[in-house]
């Protein structure tokens, strides 16, 4: 365990299937610090439109989701073996999110104004105490301008498609690599050229290429960029 002097924010952005939200959970665990997973929360609330009619064929009806906002709730708890699940209006949906076809809608939920703007203020309600680690696309940028320590992650396309393929697979999942791949190349086309909160690196955000390194490796970076608030 790494004990810090003070509570701080760390702010983890980057591309699909880098590793971000393993590497934001161990980090959290190792301070014992609360991991909000804010790409979940956008799967959710995908997965909420999916379950309610409100996007078909790619296009979402923006105006009729935008009145179910209020009444979506998000959060998340840590179950016994540590892992965290992520809960909408109640249920686990942990599972449910991580689907091809959550994957597939996540990018056209995302870029809606109203969404980014109802759950950047619900992700900023939660580290109002500090003491987080939380990832995403607009963290270091939107989120938390003012974070204490930002990190870019990123790892090459055909890296980030073999992970994910497993990590489908693994669930039992039938896809083939190469939509899984597609699908990535896709998705980093939307998160960097949206209207809304584009995805980006903060000017003082440290750039984590993990193509290469292993989860333990990554814990030994780290550790140098926490030993200042210590």
């Amino acid at each position: 365990m790494i004990v810090l002097k003070t509570p701080i924010v760390i702010a983890i952005d980057g591309h699909s299937s880098c590793g971000k939200s393993s590497f934001a959970k161990t980090i959290a665990n190792e301070l014992k610090y609360l991991f909000i997973d804010s790409g979940a929360m956008y799967r959710a609330v995908t997965l909420f439109a999916i379950n309610n009619g409100l996007i078909a064929n790619g296009k979402a009806n923006v105006e009729e989701l935008e009145k179910h906002l209020s009444s979506i709730d998000i959060n998340f708890k840590q179950s016994n073996n540590f892992a965290y699940q992520t809960y909408l209006n109640g249920e686990n949906v942990e599972n449910d999110i991580r689907s091809m076809q959550v994957s597939a809608n996540v990018s056209e939920i995302s870029k809606i104004k109203a969404v980014r703007t109802r759950l950047v203020a619900l992700q900023q309600k939660m580290g109002t105490r500090k003491a987080i680690v939380m990832d995403g696309r607009d963290i270091g940028t939107v989120v938390f301008p003012e974070a204490e320590l930002k990190l870019f992650m990123t790892a090459s396309l055909e890296v980030r498609a073999q992970r994910r393929f497993k990590e489908l697979s693994d669930k039992g999942s039938t896809v083939l690599l190469t939509e899984v791949s597609d699908n990535l190349a896709q998705r980093d086309f939307i998160d960097e050229n949206r209207a809304e909160s584009p995805l980006k690196r903060a000017d003082d955000a440290i750039i984590l290429d993990n193509s290469h390194l292993t989860p333990e490796q990554q814990m030994e970076w780290i550790k140098k960029y926490l030993e200042k608030f210590q």
